[in-house]
C-alpha cells in the first residue's frame, strides 16, 4: 500500500509564514513496511497572486499493509505559525482518509482549532498569549472525547496523493475504481 502526498495548500488572512507537521494514523491490524509516520514541512510563505496560498511541496511515501480494513489509514494534519509575539502557535488541524482506490486523488481537507470553553479561559488566553491546543495531534484522528471539545473552522488544506493498492480483491473488498475522494 503506498501513498505520496505532494503539495498542500492553506489558507487565512493576517498571517505569514506558515509550516505543518503531517502524522499517519492506522489500527492496531496495520503494519508500517516502509516510510515514516510523521514529518515537517518547511516554512512557507504566501503566495502573491490573488488566491494567496500557502503551498508547501512537502512529499511523504508510506507502505503499509493489513490483513483487513479495520482501522484504515488516516493523515492528520496540523498546522503551525508564529503569532504577533514570535511564538510558535496552532493554525489548524484536520484529518482525512486515505482513498480506498489505487490512482490520484485531491482531497480538500478543513482545517479547525481549539476554542476555550468559557469567557475566563478565553480571558486568559488572551492575557497569556497561550492558545488552546491539542496535547497529541492524533486526538482528531479518534472519535473518543471529540464530542465534548469546541473547535472553530479555520479554512483547508489540499492534498494531492496518488494511491497504490494491491490485493483487495483477494481479501473480498470489492472498490469501484471510479469513486472520488474528497470532502
Amino acid at each position: 500500500y503506498q501513498r505520496r502526498v505532494r503539495g498542500k495548500q492553506w489558507y487565512q488572512r493576517r498571517v505569514r509564514d506558515l509550516y505543518c507537521r503531517m502524522t499517519v494514523v492506522y489500527g492496531a491490524d496495520w503494519l508500517l513496511v516502509s516510510g515514516l509516520e510523521e514529518g515537517t514541512s518547511q516554512i512557507t510563505k504566501k503566495t502573491k497572486d490573488e488566491n494567496q496560498k500557502f503551498v508547501w511541496n512537502f512529499p511523504i511515501e508510506v507502505t503499509l499493509k493489513s490483513t483487513n480494513l479495520h482501522g484504515w489509514p488516516r493523515l492528520v494534519i496540523s498546522v503551525y505559525g508564529l503569532d504577533s509575539f514570535g511564538r510558535d502557535v496552532v493554525r489548524g488541524y484536520g484529518c482525512a482518509l486515505f482513498p480506498l482506490t489505487s490512482g490520484h486523488h485531491s482531497m480538500k481537507i478543513p482545517m479547525f482549532v481549539p476554542e476555550s470553553t468559557s469567557l475566563l479561559q478565553k480571558f486568559t488566553s488572551w492575557l497569556l498569549g497561550t492558545r488552546p491546543e491539542f496535547v497529541d495531534p492524533k486526538f482528531v484522528a479518534q472519535s473518543e472525547g471529540r464530542e465534548v471539545t469546541r473547535v472553530r473552522s479555520q479554512g483547508s488544506v489540499t492534498i494531492s496523493c496518488n494511491v497504490m493498492s494491491k490485493d483487495l480483491a483477494k481479501a473480498g473488498y470489492s472498490v469501484n475504481s471510479q469513486q472520488k475522494c474528497g470532502s
